[in-house]
């Protein structure tokens, strides 16, 4: 079996809390990463979007895109809209390679509200998750169409957060719309990440390997703090530096045949956690259990 290892660029420059970022160019960005082993990385906000600038980029690092994600708003708008926001992503995704753009629902979501604490997320009837996943599958079913396919981003904060919700995502949608399954994001929201490979590992073609530091979420009061304050706070980190077993994690996909990409997505404060540093860590430790479960992880980045 073989497996991929990429990275996210949320690591050195942070989206939604910007004073946890650190002042590194894309370039020095793909340039840590690849040193630490890494093959791809996701898309950041310092990623150009003319895939004439992106690869000449991506070819100098020897770094492949390996996914990016997408705000997605169809527990709100239409698909129309959605469609045209999409579309300039499609085209360039296509254009460079990627595997898939990851969809991730910002309607009614939390997760960029520092001010709003955790327990006011946004919660679906069981009708209207009936009518979201199939929407959303819908949404999934025409990007394939245009030959770029979606995965879909289970999220702290967001309509499908927890495991039954992710469950009720899973029975009410379609195999037009696959998952991403992220173990931290799980985790974090109190779920059980063997039984959700178990039960949705037919569905997932992308995985985050997020890990977290349970006792930064355990001291969590949800009534007052956001899911900023618990990145703030150090509740996400690399493999191998947080709480969860990856090995089991690992071994598990192996089990069902799961071939593609293994992610490293993990926002913290880079002053504490250096983004080189952690990348390394996070690297040994994810070639001790893939190398342990079976898998042979590629080495080459950009396609020669």
């Amino acid at each position: 079996m073989k497996a991929k290892l990429g990275m996210s660029p949320i690591a050195w420059w942070n989206d939604d809390l910007v004073e946890l970022s650190d002042d590194v160019s894309l370039e020095e960005c793909l340039r840590q990463s690849r040193s630490a082993g890494f093959t791809g990385m996701e898309k950041g906000r310092r990623f150009p979007d003319d895939p004439a600038v992106m690869l000449p980029i991506l070819k100098a690092a020897d770094v492949t895109l390996c996914g990016g994600w997408f705000s997605g708003t169809l527990v709100d708008e239409d698909l129309a809209a959605n469609k045209d926001r999409i579309q300039p992503m499609i085209d360039l995704f296509k254009a460079v390679n990627a595997p898939c753009i990851v969809y991730g629902e910002v309607g009614r979501s939390i997760q960029g509200k520092r001010e709003i604490p955790l327990a006011q997320k946004p919660k679906l009837s069981d009708d209207e998750m009936k009518a979201y996943a199939r929407k959303v599958t819908e949404f999934g079913e025409w990007c394939a169409e245009q030959g770029m396919p979606l995965s879909y981003h289970h999220h702290m904060a967001a309509v499908v957060e927890t495991e039954p919700e992710l469950d009720a995502f899973m029975k009410y949608s379609g195999a037009g719309i696959p998952l991403l399954l992220d173990a931290g994001h799980l985790a974090f929201a109190g779920g059980d990440v063997l039984r959700a490979i178990d039960n949705h590992h037919r569905r997932i073609n992308h995985v985050h390997v997020k890990d977290v530091r349970m006792d930064v979420i355990n001291k969590l009061d949800r009534s007052k703090q956001s899911f900023l304050d618990a990145v703030a706070l150090g509740a996400f980190t690399v493999p191998g530096d947080g709480s969860l077993d990856f090995g089991a994690i690992v071994q598990k996909f192996a089990d069902y045949g799961y071939e593609g990409w293994f992610v490293v997505e993990a926002e913290q404060d880079p002053k504490p956690n250096p983004p080189l540093r952690m990348a390394q860590v996070g690297y040994k430790e994810l070639m001790r259990v893939m190398t342990a479960a079976g898998y042979t992880v590629e080495t080459q980045g950009f396609p020669g």
